[in-house]
Formats: structure tokens, C-alpha cells, sequence
């Protein structure tokens, strides 16, 4: 079966060269059964010596115990993409988050009208702290911390909130910039489901590609 043809990144140096390792493994597995291939998984795949800690710091702050739920740490990633406008992480993430969360229109809404959504009046906050972060970084101050402090949000719930953030503004520059493409929406929700499920450990997501469906970072 001929695999669904993305476009191109814009670095064929680094697509045309994925090294031996599971992201490799993705690749081809996805060749093989006709699924849409992640061409996210090409710049994992190119150097997985380095690679492989930044899919183990995605794993640690996205899934490991926190004081904010996995649902809420995507949301946090699906909007800081949405700010960036990165549409791969955008579309991957709030694949994940209506996943853990329940409900794909709460995810937009909370992307595209976020006083209008019904996310918590405190999970708001956090998402707008996040979105600040992104897009005026120079203005965050003390008193921004001091107000989520306010709403009950301890400082470790922030730190969390930060390093979310953090995380997906190096991600969408670096997807973005390289020509990483969306795929389709149907391609989309089965990742969310194995993303949800299985985190972001390289290993569980090739070993469930054929039954579940596909993942990204």
C-alpha cells in the first residue's frame, strides 16, 4: 500500500537522511500501511543521539505528575501554537487536548474566543498568561505571577505553565521553520488518541501506529 505523500520540508538534506531509530521505524511503518507520514518525524529521525532528550523533556513535562493535568498541559501547548500560528502543533495539540479534555469544540473555542469558552476562570488565566509569554514577552513582570498567585495557582503550577509554554514556542519555530506541514484532519484525531494514551514515547507510538493511528512529537 502506497503511503499518503506529504509535502516536502524545506531542508531535503535532513528529510532525505533519517538515521536508524524508532522515529525511523515511524516512517517506515507509516510508508508501508498507506497512513499519512509525519514529517515531523524526519527532523527526530536525522539526529536521534540529540533527539532522543528532547522527546524524554517533551515526556517528563507533558505526562509525568504535575499540579495541572495532561488535558490542561495540551491545551496550554494547543494555544500557545494557535498564538504562533503554527498549524501543525496547533491542529496536533488540540488533537491530544480534546482527547484528555472531552470535547474538540472546547479546545477551539478556548483557541479562538477564550473568554467566551467554558475553561475554568482560573484555566483562563493560565492560558493568557501563556499567550503573553509568547507574544510580549518583554512585559511579563512580577505582578503577572502575582496574579495567578491570586487565583490560587502555586508556584509550581506556574512553573509548569511556563515551561509548556517554553516548550512549544521552541517547537513550532522549529517545525515551522523547517517546513514541517499539517496533515489532515482525519490523520489528526488518531494521533490525538495515541498521543493521549501513550505520550510521547517514541517506542509505545511505533508499536501501536498500525492499530491506533498516528502521533507527532
Amino acid at each position: 500500500m502506497q503511503s499518503v505523500k506529504q509535502e516536502p520540508i524545506y531542508l531535503p538534506g535532513v528529510e532525505n537522511n533519517p538515521q536508524p531509530s524508532h522515529y525511523l521505524n515511524l516512517i517506515r511503518t507509516s510508508e508501508s500501511t498507506g497512513r499519512e507520514t509525519w514529517n515531523i518525524w524526519y527532523l527526530f529521525a536525522f539526529r536521534p543521539q540529540m533527539t532522543q532528550h528532547l522527546a524524554r523533556f517533551t515526556q517528563e513535562v507533558m505526562r509525568e505528575p504535575s499540579p495541572l493535568s495532561p488535558g490542561l498541559r495540551e491545551l496550554i501547548a494547543a494555544y500557545t501554537s494557535y498564538v504562533n500560528e503554527c498549524e501543525f502543533c496547533t491542529k496536533a495539540h488540540v488533537a491530544v487536548a480534546a482527547e484528555l479534555l472531552g470535547s474538540e469544540d472546547l479546545v477551539w473555542t478556548a483557541l479562538r474566543n477564550l473568554d467566551a469558552s467554558s475553561s475554568k476562570e482560573d484555566e483562563k488565566a493560565l492560558l493568557r498568561f501563556a499567550g503573553k509569554v509568547t507574544s510580549d514577552l518583554p512585559s511579563i513582570t512580577e505582578d503577572d505571577v502575582k496574579s495567578l498567585r491570586a487565583l490560587g495557582w502555586n508556584d509550581e503550577s506556574i512553573y509548569y505553565t511556563i515551561t509548556v509554554c517554553a516548550l512549544f514556542n521552541f517547537y513550532n519555530r522549529w517545525i515551522t521553520a523547517s517546513g514541517v506541514h499539517a496533515v489532515s484532519d482525519e490523520g489528526h484525531r488518531p494521533h490525538g488518541k495515541v498521543l493521549a494514551q501513550k505520550g510521547y514515547d517514541p517506542q509505545l507510538r511505533e508499536q501501536h501506529l498500525g492499530s491506533i493511528g498516528e502521533s507527532s512529537e
